[in-house]
């Protein structure tokens, strides 16, 4: 049976090891990524025993804005709900928000988003810069 809770509890391996696993960039910088986990707003994370096997990462200011950054399960677990269930936990938690973003980085995925409920911003564009280079 899974579990689901917001306590950060992992350690840097499960987290690298996760990322690792569905091919994050994000995983080849382990400390820089646990600590970025560390000081999140929110990190509900699914586990089966005492095995990390989904995360979701939010970023919030308190009062109008949560932002979804990650959304990843492992890919033994992939296909069983838990992505779904760990985003409807997260909506219940900022329902009260104004705005609930994510920022899918494949365009493969907003079906999923969509189904949960979010909608495509009609003049709305992703935008990003990559630091890679510079990163230890």
């Amino acid at each position: 049976m899974l579990t689901y809770t917001e306590e950060k509890k992992f350690t840097r391996e499960q987290v690298q090891q996760l990322f690792l696993s569905v091919h994050w960039v994000s995983g080849n910088y382990p400390k820089r990524l646990y600590k970025a986990l560390m000081h999140s707003s929110t990190v509900l994370t699914a586990w089966d025993g005492d095995k990390l096997v989904g995360l979701i990462r939010v970023l919030d200011d308190s009062e109008m804005l949560a932002q979804i950054h990650y959304v990843l399960v492992h890919p033994d677990y992939q296909g069983q709900g838990i992505a779904g269930k760990m985003l409807e936990l997260i909506k219940e938690k900022y329902k009260d928000y104004l705005h609930i973003e994510g920022m899918p980085e494949d365009k493969n995925n907003v079906p999923f988003y969509v189904k949960h409920g979010f909608s495509v911003m009609e003049n709305g564009a992703a935008i990003q810069i990559c630091n890679y280079s510079n990163a230890q």
